[in-house]
């Protein structure tokens, strides 16, 4: 399988993949020959329930977790072919995260939680710092610039951490359950910022939830079981009326 051809559009392509934990009586397949493709342009939904694979899937997506087998192909790369310091680079320079849990560093403002990415490329402190005002204020938070996440709401911190994953210009963003935490009316605003601001032509963005309220943001929904990728089916916000 490997080497093999990735159609053209595709920002992420996956055959065959798989993943097992422990060894022996120990032995967890976590994923069980998963095939998915998400072209640039998109807003995947990985859903269903706990434990069937989605966040292994999407770690593994991401490059910070190895696949026991299969093709893994990221914005043109083929992943088991790095090395770990070319993996790290090529996710620091390619790939964005929005976390359940805000993970924002509580001594900075929310300016500086969002330069993180840009001073960890080696960008000056005053250039990173203003470029993640630029994104801040695209989110609504133009008057919260100088603020500790103390003093954010759940839903402004959450808008920090989108920055966060925004501000590099990532070709893929990855949210790993980034409504779970937050109230209908925060998720729902959430979820419209990522929409708006997240989905470009040349960018493929995947997020995993089993937030039902939130499928309508969707192009398209992998739902997952046990492993495997049961079915793929069209989004509310594509499916013909």
């Amino acid at each position: 399988m490997k080497g093999s051809a990735v159609p053209a559009g595709l920002a992420v392509h996956c055959r065959g993949v798989t993943k097992d934990f422990g060894v022996g009586d120990s032995l967890t397949r976590a994923l069980r020959g998963v095939d998915l493709d998400v072209p640039y342009g998109e807003l995947l939904m990985l859903v269903g329930p706990s434990g069937c694979g989605k966040t292994t899937l999407v770690s593994i997506v991401a490059g910070t977790l190895e696949p026991t087998d299969g093709v893994v192909t990221v914005l043109g790369e083929d992943l088991s072919t790095m090395s770990n310091g070319r993996k790290v680079r090529f996710r620091r320079d390619n790939v964005g995260f929005v976390f359940q849990a805000y993970n924002l560093l509580p001594a900075l403002t929310a300016a500086e939680n969002a330069a993180v990415p840009l001073l960890i490329a080696g960008w000056g402190r005053a250039a990173a710092v203003e470029a993640a005002a630029a994104v801040l204020d695209s989110l609504g938070l133009g008057d919260r610039l100088r603020n500790l996440p103390s003093e954010l709401s759940g839903g402004q911190q959450q808008r920090v951490a989108i920055a966060r994953a925004l501000v590099h210009e990532p070709r893929l963003l990855v949210c790993d359950e980034p409504t779970s935490a937050l109230d209908a009316e925060n998720g729902r605003i959430t979820m419209e910022l990522i929409q708006r601001i997240a989905v470009q032509p040349d960018r493929a963005v995947i997020v995993v939830t089993h937030d039902s309220r939130v499928y309508a943001f969707a192009d398209r929904i992998a739902s997952m079981e046990d492993g495997r990728i049961e079915a793929v089916t069209s989004g509310p916000r594509t499916a013909p009326i």
